[in-house]
Parts: structure tokens; C-alpha cells; sequence
């Protein structure tokens, strides 16, 4: 057997369906070996789309998603998906091909050194020097991506390596890494201290984020709000974590977020932060809440309590089990008129202001009939920018997803990403939402929508500006643009008919009903345009 051979057998006992990639010289061993497995390989037409693909997968799957690339530009293509995997703790397998292995360090022929490069952006990373290495290798890199707080790791294996013979087999033996053992079980001591500290709150909030869904923990999140009657309310990653239409749920906080949200957090006298790194784009300042509210903190990585806030009882473990213990010991529920106050405030402002005009899609009006015609379980991947804003303030996910690059703030991620969540999950309804910018960084992936006939849709916010940038410029540069109008930008329509994808236009909000019905009919890919405004704002 060879190293080649050895890897995909690896990515077989690890249960992989489906991976994605881009194949070159040094990657072709292991590409030829893949030809002997039922792994479904996925072409993406870039690099940095199958980290985001890869992502996407993870995200709806719950297993490490897995990308591939060549040597070279095509491993440095994949930092941007690194990175933006490894800001919002998802779990990534990355296999990278490399020169030979007597010829490192000697600037050869697409040599780049992709462990040094990526470093700062993965829970690890591996260097083969050994082929009998491999079934080691692989089996502690899908451990350490899926354990602890998830993240990506790679792999980088020379094709000298994937060439060579290595032996026996071995994936059986227990993996057991010395200074890696991630803690899952909550202090009890410091788990009682919060139960303490929850029942003598008079002004209690929950904070959800992304930790929710890495621990796969909706469902206990759910039950220990309702049970003890406590508001939530949650960061960009957090979306969905409680439906987004349930009476506690107050929407999401920070610089983009809604009035209810932000007050709550404002009024609280005490602060769960749930699987939530709140970084600046949540809490802008995270002394002053700690000031007025006592904080409890629960995450799985110690290196994110307090990291940002204060934390007054910080509980390192698994969010799904201590919430479980929560559940158990936590027989309370916050007074009445707190969450009267909260709840009622939400209704207040439950109605966004639009300014429709003739000419233009009116964004949240379109997002929230978006909202109404898709499934519950449906999957929206938001792109970044005024889009995102738009989505994550109007689309209501219940029983779904709503995945965007929150950490990083990647645009060109929708796309990719939407690709891999219908990879994971066929039967729902994905949707990716982007702007006419974020669209031109990823639309060569209409060729792999069609390639792996995948029923996608998508919508293109066409403001023909870098909205975001240009409200960033109105508000702080005194209205000064510069490098943010889309002069040039092709007809969307006709570049998906040329895929053979059907599109349609639209400029009114007459039209948006209409439209989204015949987006959403069937199964099969779909491009709509949307014009907007270009002034229009993002909140």
C-alpha cells in the first residue's frame, strides 16, 4: 500500500463522503488513489472555495469537513479559507500535496512552506516525513479538528510520501496526544456558583454564539431559557441557535444589531455567555457591561474566557453538557417584569423601518418575504457586507442554518459555502445571499453548481457599489468614495444563462413575491438580481 493509498483508506475509516478540491502535480498520487474510493470529490474552480465549501460541509454535517490542494499556489489559495474556519471554529481536515521531500528548502519548482504559512490559522499541522507516519497522522488530525474547541489542521505531504510503500496498516490504535486533552465536563464548583448567581439575578440574559452549534447544544440552549425563562439573545454566529421567531429570542446585538438585543445587554444584571467569544463587532464596550452585570463565561477553549469580557465565574467544558447540569440543578425562572420589559420591547421593534421607492427591491422587505416562502429547515448562507446585515436582521431561521463568515468577514464565502451545505444536507433549500461585489469573487462557482447539478439558489443584492465600504465612507470620510463603484460589472442573468442556469431580474417590490416563487419551485440551481438602491443603508 502506498502513502497515497494509506490517506484515502484514512478518509474512508473516518467516514468521508465527500471532499473538495483542486488536483496538481503534487497532489496527483494521492488524486489517482481517490479514483478507488466511493469518496465523492468535488472540482472547485479555485482553491479558496474549497475551504469554504469544506466549511460549509462541516457546518451542516457536524463532522470535519475536507479540502485538498496542490503544492504551491494552490495550498496558499487555501489560507483565506483557513483562516475564516479558524475564526469561527469549524472543523477542517486540509490535505496538501508538496515537493519531494530531499528537495525542501531549495525554492523548487511550486515549494511553499504551507505548515509555516498557516500556523497562526490551525489547532495543528502536520509535515510527513515518514509514510508509515500517515494512518497516525490522519487519525489525530480528524481528532484534533472535531474535539475541543473544532479548527482546522492540516496536512502537508510530499509526494515522494504518497508514493512510497509503508507497509502494515494500523488505524486502530486509540489516538493519545500528550499536552492535548480538551476538558468536556464542567467545574462543579464553579457550575454551582452560577446556578447561584442565575437565581439571585433579578435581570437575567443569555448570550449565544457560535459555541451553540459546535456543540451541538440548540436543543439544551432551548430547554434551559424556556425552563428558567431567561431572554437570549446572540451574535452573528449564534443566529438560530434559539429560533430566531420565538418569544425569548431578541435578536441578534452588536454595531449591526437590533434595538432589543443591545438594550437587554445594556439593562442585564447578569450575563451568560454561551459558546460566545463577543468580540468588538458585538460588545463595543465589554468593561462596561461587566461593570453592571455579573458574567458567567462557558466554553470549551479556556483561552476564550474572558478574553474579550471580563469573566466573573468562568466554566471551562463542553456547553452541551454544562448546560445540561444547568437544566438539572437550575429550578428558577427570572421575575416577570424583566422579561415583560424585554419581550414587549422586541414587539416595539419587531417591524423594521423600510423606505420603499420605485425603481428598487426594498432589502429587509425582500429578505423577510424570502424568509416566509422558505422551508423552516432551510440553509441561508450570507455572504459579508450590507447583505449579511440585511440577512441577519430579517430572515427568520427556525428549524435551519444561517452560516456566514462572522470572525473573518470573508466576502466571496456564500457561494462555496452554500455548495457544501447542499453537499451535506440535499433535501433542504439553501440559498446563498451576496452582494454584486461578493458575487465576482465566487460566481466561477456556478460552474461547479452545474457540474454537481446542485439545486442552489441565489441572490444578488445589485446596488452597483461596495455598499458597505461606501456607508463607511459617508459616515466617516465625509462622504469621500473612493474604489467602491462596480463600473464594468456583467449582466448577472445572462452570465448564469451561459451556465445554463435559469435567472431572472428584478427592480421592484412587486416583483418580489412572483420572483422568489419561481426561484424557489423547484430543485434546481436558480440566479435572481435584486437592484437596490445604492444608497440604500444596512440598517
Amino acid at each position: 500500500m502506498t502513502g497515497a493509498q494509506a490517506m484515502v483508506k484514512c478518509l474512508e475509516r473516518e467516514g468521508v463522503q465527500v471532499a473538495f478540491g483542486y488536483p496538481g502535480a503534487a497532489i496527483c498520487p494521492f488524486y489517482d488513489a481517490l479514483l478507488d474510493s466511493n469518496i465523492r470529490h468535488v472540482l472547485v474552480r479555485t482553491e479558496q472555495n474549497a475551504a469554504h465549501a469544506a466549511s460549509g460541509y462541516a457546518r451542516i454535517s457536524g463532522k470535519p469537513g475536507v479540502c485538498i490542494a496542490t503544492s504551491g499556489p494552490g495550498a496558499t489559495n487555501l489560507l483565506t479559507g483557513i483562516a475564516s474556519a479558524y475564526m469561527d471554529s469549524i472543523g477542517l481536515v486540509v490535505i496538501t500535496g508538496q515537493v519531494r521531500s530531499d528537495l525542501l528548502g531549495r525554492d523548487v519548482f511550486q515549494e511553499a512552506d504551507i505548515t509555516g504559512a498557516a500556523e497562526p490559522f490551525t489547532k495543528h499541522s502536520y509535515l510527513v516525513k515518514n509514510p508509515i507516519d500517515i494512518p497516525r497522522i490522519m487519525k489525530e488530525a480528524f481528532h484534533i479538528a472535531s474535539t475541543g474547541r473544532p479548527g482546522p489542521v492540516l496536512i502537508d505531504v510530499p509526494i515522494d510520501m504518497q508514493k512510497a510503500e509503508i507497509g502494515d496498516f494500523d488505524y486502530d490504535t486509540p489516538v493519545d496526544i500528550i499536552g492535548y486533552k480538551p476538558n468536556s465536563q464542567g467545574h462543579s464548583l464553579q457550575i454551582r456558583k452560577a446556578i447561584q448567581a442565575i437565581q439571585s439575578s433579578k435581570r437575567p440574559v443569555i448570550c449565544a454564539g457560535g459555541g451553540v452549534f459546535s456543540a451541538k447544544a440548540r436543543k439544551e440552549l432551548r430547554q434551559f431559557a424556556e425552563q428558567c425563562r431567561i431572554p437570549v439573545i446572540c451574535t452573528m454566529m449564534g443566529i438560530g441557535a434559539l429560533p430566531s421567531d420565538h418569544e425569548l429570542n431578541m435578536g441578534m446585538l452588536g454595531t449591526h444589531g437590533c434595538i432589543p438585543a443591545n438594550k437587554a445587554i445594556r439593562d442585564a444584571d447578569l450575563v451568560i455567555l454561551a459558546g460566545a467569544r463577543v468580540g468588538d463587532r458585538a460588545v463595543a464596550a465589554p468593561d462596561q457591561v461587566a461593570e453592571r452585570a455579573t458574567i458567567i463565561h462557558i466554553d470549551i477553549d479556556p483561552a476564550e474566557i474572558g478574553k474579550n469580557m471580563p469573566a466573573h465565574i468562568p466554566i471551562v467544558g463542553d456547553l452541551k453538557l454544562v448546560l445540561k447540569e444547568l437544566i438539572k440543578d437550575c429550578d428558577w425562572q427570572a421575575p416577570e417584569d424583566w422579561v415583560n420589559q424585554v419581550t414587549d420591547r422586541k414587539a416595539r421593534y419587531s417591524i423594521p423601518k423600510t423606505s420603499p421607492e420605485e425603481g428598487y427591491v426594498e432589502p429587509k422587505l425582500f429578505m423577510r418575504a424570502l424568509s416566509r416562502k422558505m422551508r423552516p429547515d432551510s440553509i441561508l448562507c450570507a455572504d459579508v457586507g450590507q447583505n449579511q446585515i440585511w440577512s441577519a436582521n430579517n430572515f427568520t431561521v427556525s428549524e435551519g442554518f444561517f452560516l456566514t463568515s462572522g470572525g473573518m468577514g470573508t466576502m466571496g464565502y456564500s457561494i462555496p459555502s452554500a455548495v457544501g451545505a447542499k453537499m451535506a444536507s440535499p433535501g433542504r433549500q439553501v440559498c446563498a445571499i451576496c452582494g454584486d461585489g461578493s458575487f465576482q469573487m465566487s460566481m466561477m462557482e456556478l460552474g461547479t453548481i452545474c457540474q454537481q447539478n446542485l439545486g442552489v439558489k441565489i441572490v444578488v443584492m445589485r446596488n452597483t457599489r461596495l455598499g458597505m465600504v461606501r456607508e463607511l465612507q459617508d459616515n466617516h470620510y465625509k462622504g469621500r468614495h473612493n474604489a467602491v463603484y462596480l463600473d464594468g460589472s456583467p449582466d448577472f442573468v445572462s452570465i448564469a444563462k451561459a451556465y445554463g442556469i435559469k435567472a431572472l431580474s428584478i427592480s421592484s417590490d412587486r416583483e418580489v413575491e412572483a420572483a422568489i416563487d419561481e426561484m424557489l419551485k423547484d430543485d434546481k440551481p436558480f440566479l435572481l438580481v435584486c437592484n437596490v438602491n445604492p444608497g440604500y443603508p444596512s440598517l
